[in-house]
């Protein structure tokens, strides 16, 4: 099989060939650069609980050194403060800041050390084909070089190539909101907490800004601009920063600004995300950061999603079933964010009108932007795949437990029949189902005691039976789960079903659903079409 064409060497592209490379399939990734990324500590990158898991699973090793995890969260509106949240727990896990050439520095270090990912520098797509078998692809540079692969995805950013070889359409609203970014060197009274101030009491304040910290004592400052005019001078964006010190520390303290830029947001959503077999993810397939909801953090939940089902495609043949629920499951999710964001935007962001004198309306508003910025609520939770085409039907031993079928499952502690424990997410990205015993005890007992007792051997050979790879795992406890409940979650960490005790059958159905079916078959013959043989 030929590998698979990735077009882009941002953190979705890099973090897509490792993803695969992890899944043992091959890819090349083509590199419109020279390969070296400008820093720039001003442009950041705030990744939840989930894709921060994903990243380090993949080994970029620059999160720890070059990124913090928020100890907590602060929202002010003028001189109150309306909310402080202590982050870090199971409730509420604290987001990674990390600047985002540091994210793409340590992804481009792990694809160096992966003998299944090629990097092709200087290489800009400019044209392709598709034929039954694969995909063929040329680039430009030093030498043009045509690509051969089996399937090609278009991680190429917001003016995507590929998106507009393949034809699709890339409609929305531009300029939905901009602001002025500062990235500076100073003390602040909330250290390792972020905050978010609305209304704040200076001239210069505006109507909102936010201030997130960075390693070594560093932090982004995102001033909210009027949707129009308003051009912002050096000398502006210094005076914004000297106001805003001076409002929250009572005098200007000492800083060393380090970096400056203003960044407009758009809302853009792609047609299709999938043509045969070229496929698009990241800013190729959408454009969204209101709210603090970063377009890498859904980049990256792109490639969780897609990355399992080209490597099931690759290895054993998927049906279109499959390869068709990555633009259902992924553009349904973020249209779905971007419908939130735009009926919400006009009521967050207006300071007049009958709202605004409603009791708690301003508190309320303030929570909806603390949880749109905190990864939680409608502006900024992980997407739920309820109703997708590879979530079984609920049937009658199916039990209810604390994650709605769909969901992201809880991170608890598992062990393996070999005795290894780990956290739960620990154990995907290996393109295989995860079937979960919730065994009270477990913890206790020696693993000779159990793993051949009770319901053990007759799940073990159940899930030796499923029609995908799948890897058992017990559990001392779920949210919301009794002894003996079994999950079925998919390679992705979404959970799929969950049964009252052990059934075999129901649990090879469910699994058959999570594949999409079996594999389409088809045979190709030597002008490159396919046939059906079923």
């Amino acid at each position: 099989m030929d590998p698979v064409i990735v077009v882009g060497a941002g953190p979705v592209g890099l973090a897509l060939s490792l993803a695969l490379a992890a899944q043992g399939v091959p890819s090349v990734v083509l590199d419109e650069s020279n390969g070296k990324d400008e820093p720039r500590p001003a442009r950041t990158v705030v990744l939840r609980s989930d894709t921060a898991d994903l990243v380090e699973r993949l080994g970029c090793g620059t999160l720890r050194d070059e990124g913090i995890r928020w100890t907590g969260w602060r929202s002010m509106r003028r001189r109150q403060e309306m909310r402080h949240i202590p982050l870090g727990d199971s409730i509420t896990p604290a987001p990674l800041h990390i600047p985002q050439h540091a994210l793409t520095r340590g992804l481009r270090d792990a694809v160096a050390g992966q003998r299944l990912v090629r990097l092709a520098t200087d290489s800009r797509l400019d044209s392709l084909e598709q034929d039954g078998s694969g995909v063929t692809a040329h680039s430009r540079g030093p030498s043009g070089t045509w690509w051969r692969g089996s399937y090609l995805v278009g991680c190429d950013g917001a003016r995507s190539t590929v998106r507009k070889l393949l034809g699709i359409r890339f409609p929305g609203r531009t300029a939905v909101e901009r602001h002025a970014v500062a990235a500076l060197r100073t003390e602040l009274p909330w250290q390792g907490e972020a905050l978010l101030h609305r209304r704040p009491p200076w001239p210069s304040g505006g109507d909102e800004v936010v201030a997130r910290p960075l390693p070594d004592g560093v932090w982004r400052l995102d001033w909210l601009l009027p949707p129009r005019g308003e051009l912002v001078t050096p000398e502006a964006l210094v005076a914004r920063v000297r106001d805003t010190l001076a409002g929250w520390c009572g005098a200007t303290p000492a800083y060393e600004l380090i970096d400056t830029g203003v960044y407009t947001l758009h809302h853009r959503l792609a047609r299709r995300w999938r043509v045969e077999r070229a496929f698009l993810a990241g800013d190729a397939a959408h454009l969204l950061g209101a709210l603090g909801t970063q377009g890498v953090d859904e980049g990256l939940r792109d490639v969780d999603n897609l990355a399992w089902k080209l490597a099931r495609a690759w290895h054993h043949g998927a049906s279109g079933t499959l390869l068709d629920s990555y633009q259902e499951e992924r553009r349904t999710a973020v249209a779905a964010r971007l419908r939130a964001a735009d009926q919400s935007l006009p009521i967050l962001r207006s300071g007049s009108g009958l709202r605004t004198y409603l009791p708690g309306a301003a508190r309320g508003h303030d929570t909806m932007l603390t949880d749109g910025h905190l990864g939680q609520g409608a502006l900024g939770a992980p997407p739920v795949y309820a109703h997708s085409v590879l979530t079984p039907e609920s049937m009658t031993p199916w039990t209810a437990v604390g994650t709605e079928t769909g969901a992201p499952v809880d991170d608890v502690r598992v062990t393996a029949p070999d005795g290894t424990a780990a956290r739960l997410r620990d154990r995907l990205g290996k393109g295989r189902l995860l079937v979960v015993l919730v065994a009270p005890g477990t913890g206790v007992w020696d693993r000779r005691h159990w793993v051949s007792a009770g319901v053990m051997p007759r799940l073990a050979k159940a899930v030796t039976g499923l029609p995908m790879q799948a890897e058992l795992l017990v559990t001392e406890s779920y949210p919301g789960a009794s002894a003996h409940t079994v999950l079925l979650v998919r390679p992705d960490g979404h959970l799929a079903a969950a049964f009252a005790g052990v059934r075999p059958a129901e649990l090879y159905a469910a699994a058959d659903t999570v594949r999409g079916g079996a594999p389409s078959a088809a045979r190709t013959d030597r002008a490159g079409r396919t046939a059906d043989i079923n």
